[in-house]
């Protein structure tokens, strides 16, 4: 699917620094992190990345563009990411897209929509939201096939795991002791 706002030049650049933003989804995904990922451009060259990294950092705060943004600013020396663009696999929570319209990132350009958090455009959208003082561009849509791919697969092996636990744990209580 191609997005209205998208135009033909656009999309191969898109999709190949979205291919990298997958690619560090997958490093959460190893890490048995939800598979989020997230690369921040400028001049067209990747500045920064991030990935998911919640459960193995313990805090609610490590979100894939937490860590991009985190990243980017200090790799250009300065909190305001002006002349970037954010790619990330998975619509951004009510705290990304605080961090992104704080970090002053004009584009934004997004994989997969998340019906149930997602703040650029799903649920609400505080990325173009006119009472803050800024607004991004929004790209949605850009290899969203496989990054749900990458979410669906996660959560179902997650389901899988977590069933042949109870499975094995109940077949464990239920056997005589010897």
């Amino acid at each position: 699917m191609i997005p209205q706002d998208l135009s033909r030049e656009q999309l191969p650049q898109d999709e190949g620094f979205m291919k990298e933003a997958i690619r560090q989804a997958q490093k959460a995904a190893r890490k048995g992190e939800v598979p989020i990922g997230c690369v921040i451009v400028q001049d067209g060259k990747i500045i920064a990345r991030g990935y998911n990294r919640r459960n193995t950092d313990h805090t609610a705060l490590g979100h894939a563009e937490i860590t991009a943004i985190r990243r980017a600013s200090k790799a250009v020396g300065d909190w305001r990411l002006e002349d970037c663009t954010l790619y990330v696999t998975l619509e951004p929570c009510p705290m990304c897209a605080g961090a992104i319209v704080q970090a002053r990132i004009p584009d934004v350009v997004i994989g997969a929509m998340n019906p149930k958090a997602g703040c650029a455009g799903s649920v609400i959208n505080l990325l173009q939201m006119s009472g803050l003082n800024h607004r991004c561009r929004i790209t949605r849509g850009v290899l969203a096939d496989h990054c749900s791919e990458l979410l669906r697969s996660f959560f179902a092996a997650m389901r899988q795991s977590r069933s042949e636990r109870r499975a094995n744990s109940s077949s464990e209580s239920a056997s005589p002791l010897t």
